[in-house]
């Protein structure tokens, strides 16, 4: 196709976006509304797979020792634990170290009540405490620290913890959320797709008369197509743009007044980089990529003449 050709039909297309303008508008709009809502559900997924995966980043093994366990085999142990693949971390805890963090986790009450406990009559015993790369592989490498003691005569493990049950149940919990959350995102996809392709299918019918009459004197079916086409590009643009921009706009002052107002600085929300990229991206091409669908299926049936 020439220059000058494409040229022509870049003119027709804008021409009928301004020629067409309340039938534009309410098109635009209409594609605004159904994009917003499922940019709303978007974010909402987003950050609650961002929910779900600190929850998930927080959970960690705890290797208790025996009373009187010496230097050298807490560093044998250490080193024999970080050796497992699925290890990410390994960070000895002392008996100390554990009681002064008892002892903070206790507000000023626990730290009265817990004044006499010294290095001689500490309670607590030594630990590890580890992470891992994938935290559902938590229960499998819990397993493998626990064999570690069935080969040490000395028997230096004293308890292997992680919450077994709590743990599979906020597995269970997190992955359900992550399916409901893509299951709802598809579903309203699916719906805006077709009540795009509705609102496009719309502004067509109400110039069959126009595609008919060219089509009688003599115009390629190309020739019609190309101008509806970017016509329809337009359209879906400008309202996934406009929805894009309410999304953005309303996420940012959401999250800065929640975290104002509420207080809830600890809650890692989705950051704006992602939301741009993931949200604002996925909207506007979505949004394009169906104005151009709509016309296309819309104008095939009146090229039929």
């Amino acid at each position: 196709m020439r220059v000058s050709t494409i040229s022509r039909h870049a003119r027709e297309g804008v021409k009928n976006v301004g020629r067409n303008g309340w039938m534009t508008f309410a098109s635009m709009s209409s594609i605004a509304v159904s994009l917003f809502i499922l940019g709303v559900f978007m974010l909402l997924a987003l950050n609650v797979n961002k929910l779900a995966d600190q929850l998930d980043s927080q959970v960690q093994i705890s290797v208790y020792l025996q009373d009187g366990t010496q230097k050298a085999k807490e560093e044998e142990l250490e080193r024999s634990i970080k050796r497992i693949p699925e290890v990410k971390s390994v960070t000895f805890i002392s008996k100390e170290e554990g009681l002064q963090r008892f002892r903070d986790s206790m507000g000023d009450d626990g730290k009265e009540a817990l004044e006499g406990y010294e290095k001689e009559n500490n309670p607590l015993p030594d630990a590890f405490e580890i992470e891992v790369f994938d935290p559902q592989k938590i229960g499998f490498v819990a397993k493998q620290i626990e064999a570690l003691n069935v080969t040490d005569p000395e028997k230096s493990i004293d308890k292997v913890k992680y919450g077994k049950d709590t743990i599979e149940k906020l597995f269970r919990i997190t992955n359900a959320v992550r399916n409901i959350g893509i299951f709802i995102v598809l579903g309203l996809a699916i719906m805006a797709m077709f009540l795009i392709s509705t609102t496009i299918k719309m502004t067509i019918i109400a110039r069959r008369r126009e595609i008919s009459i060219m089509k009688l004197v003599g115009a390629t079916n190309s020739f019609i197509r190309w101008p509806f086409f970017i016509e329809g590009a337009i359209i879906g643009f400008g309202g996934s743009v406009l929805s894009a921009i309410g999304l953005l706009y309303g996420y940012s002052e959401l999250v800065h007044n929640t975290r104002a107002t509420v207080g809830l600085y600890m809650i890692e929300f989705a950051s704006m980089s992602d939301v741009r990229m993931l949200v604002g991206g996925t909207i506007i091409v979505l949004g394009t990529l169906l104005g151009v669908w709509g016309s296309t299926i819309s104008v095939r049936r009146y090229l039929k003449v």
